[in-house]
């Protein structure tokens, strides 16, 4: 009997013919780093200010200076890790100069200090750009963005991008997991393990839902630890149904009860460890079931305060201003060598 090119026989002794040869598919993945940079001013009064009061001073003042820069390049790093190519947030309404963020698009991480951060809005298909505004202030409860001034045409469904972020970004998880098309070079519509599984959770995120996701990576041959990132709505529904299960043993005591945890883990069909993790930067919408080992980062640098090439010196003065300027910078973009193991949850609608 033949069946996809393996040959079968009744036993040892029978004679057969043997299927012709099937030639594997091995296709070139072609992905590059994008550059990312940030840069801040140091004004030469501050600078000898800080000199004046001798090194500690100095330090103090180039200390906080980095720390801040670290931190905001940080943070746009592990923005576009998860949505690079895919836009910051979704609009639902538009009331003057107030833009309310559609709910399943909402993660606070992104907008949490974003005052003053310069945006564009675009429609859907990122194709229309209806233009370019800065945030004034951001209300966590409500998602609602107070802009300084609302770009004409802006309508539900139009998606807002960080100023000049659009065509400049590498893919984040979402788009690698979303993408249905051709990524890296290669096409997911002729190969159906470059294309990731997707699960829908129809309403409030479950230790169900989370194990039924999970499955759909097994099918496409998942097998070991995996990490599922989800909102911290989510997280908190997850942890609700976790301690109403909960079941005291000899250690209980009744003056003291401790509860709560940063990851919740169990055994699952995937043949080892789930580990369901909470992330600001995660929409509430979405859940991601990881396979770490097929994720990696490519480029040519990670994020570093010396310039190409250059000779070690951090500041540099700045043409025609009294100040130097510090800039950071980063050349990298996430890939992913097995789309298929991995699965994208949507439809998460929490309580």
């Amino acid at each position: 009997m033949h069946e996809h090119g393996v040959t079968f026989a009744a036993s040892d002794d029978d004679a057969f013919n043997l299927n012709s040869a099937v030639a594997g598919a091995v296709k070139d993945a072609q992905i590059r780093g994008n550059p990312l940079v940030i840069r801040s001013l140091l004004g030469y009064s501050a600078a000898q200010r800080a000199l004046q009061g001798q090194g500690k001073a100095y330090k103090d003042a180039t200390k906080y200076l980095l720390a801040n820069m670290l931190q905001s390049i940080c943070k746009k790093l592990e923005i576009e890790l998860f949505y690079g190519q895919m836009g910051y947030g979704t609009v639902s309404a538009v009331n003057v100069n107030d833009i309310t963020i559609t709910t399943a698009e909402w993660a606070p991480g992104i907008w949490a200090g974003s005052e003053n951060m310069p945006i564009e809005i675009r429609n859907a298909a990122g194709n229309v750009i209806r233009g370019e505004t800065t945030i004034s202030a951001v209300n966590l409860d409500t998602r609602i963005l107070s802009v300084a001034a609302t770009p004409a045409g802006t309508v539900g469904t139009d998606v807002i991008w960080h100023k000049g972020a659009y065509g400049n970004e590498f893919a984040g998880v979402h788009k690698i997991l979303s993408n249905t098309g051709t990524l890296f070079n290669i096409s997911a519509s002729a190969f159906s393990l470059w294309k990731a599984s997707e699960f829908a959770a129809g309403g409030a995120l479950s230790m169900e839902k989370v194990e039924k996701a999970v499955t759909r990576g097994v099918a496409k041959g998942l097998e070991g630890d995996v990490s599922v990132f989800v909102n911290i709505n989510g997280w908190t529904n997850l942890l609700t149904e976790q301690a109403a299960k909960r079941s005291f043993d000899q250690s209980y005591n009744q003056s003291e009860v401790t509860n709560g945890g940063k990851a919740i883990k169990f055994f699952g069909v995937n043949g080892g460890t789930i580990s369901i993790e909470p992330c600001i930067y995660v929409k509430e919408g979405y859940g991601y079931v990881l396979f770490m080992e097929d994720f990696m980062r490519i480029g040519s640098t990670d994020v570093s305060f010396k310039s190409p090439g250059g000779d070690g010196e951090y500041f540099r003065h700045v043409e025609n201003s009294a100040a130097y300027e510090l800039r950071a910078f980063t050349d990298q973009a996430l890939f992913c060598a097995a789309p298929g193991k991995n699965v994208i949850i949507t439809g998460i609608v929490n309580s």
